[in-house]
């Protein structure tokens, strides 16, 4: 496989308070990167670097080989590059189908493209008029994820996706990541729930005090479990 992504060395701010540090990673394209770590490791900051929303002080992101850490938020999303934010982010007053007209206006996709992701979650095509707020806590997951879906990105950025839900939703989440895997996109997935790592991820790469410790692939993280317990505190 060959990279789709690069973070090279990136250090990374809220304000003056620095997050990241020289932080590097790298994505193949069509795998399932997690990354894992205890709470405040830098996770999350390492999605909003990418997206461009949080200050890149030093260093680089590249997609495709072109420098995208110098883009303004806004202009991240038409490179192919997807993000669901942990806790959804949906506009609560408006209807499924007003929702996912906001991820098809971002990169001018049409109705072609909101069918595919349809097919992807049927239960949104009986929910297309109902307000989002209304959903339940799986069906706005479901909902985050389509209108992300609705880029086509080539890779796509989720942020503990399965946080707060029953087992069914989460199945149905798992399932949907193996499947873009195999339509070809790349994910990076922030997910606390190790055994969701070990079913659906192809590396895991463990992030601790805003730097990349280590990046293993799942059977040599199989093989050597001690790393679970070194970086997030599980056995």
């Amino acid at each position: 496989m060959s990279e789709i992504l690069t973070v090279d060395g990136i250090d990374a701010y809220y304000g003056e308070v620095q997050v990241l540090r020289g932080l590097d990673l790298t994505l193949q394209k069509g795998e399932v990167l997690c990354l894992l770590g205890r709470n405040g490791a830098g996770k999350t900051t390492t999605l909003k670097a990418i997206m461009g929303l949080v200050a890149v002080r030093a260093g680089s992101i590249s997609k495709d080989g072109a420098t995208i850490s110098k883009l303004a938020a806004h202009e991240v999303p038409r490179t192919g590059i997807a993000y669901v934010p942990q806790g959804r982010r949906l506009f609560a007053e408006m209807s499924v189908e007003e929702n996912l007209e906001i991820g098809l206006m971002t990169r001018r996709k049409g109705q072609a493209t909101k069918n595919r992701v349809l097919d992807l979650f049927p239960l949104l095509r009986s929910r297309l008029n109902q307000r989002s707020g209304t959903l339940s806590g799986g069906e706005q997951q479901m909902l985050a994820m389509a209108r992300a879906l609705c880029l086509e990105p080539d890779i796509l950025l989720l942020d503990e996706p399965t946080e707060g839900l029953m087992p069914s939703m989460i199945a149905r989440i798992r399932e949907t990541v193996v499947g873009l895997r195999e339509a070809g996109v790349s994910t990076i997935l922030v997910e606390q729930r190790v055994d969701a790592v070990l079913a659906i991820a192809d590396r895991v790469a463990f992030i601790e005090n805003g730097q990349n410790r280590e990046t293993l692939s799942v059977d040599e993280l199989r093989q050597n479990p001690e790393h679970l317990r070194r970086y997030v505190g599980v056995n």
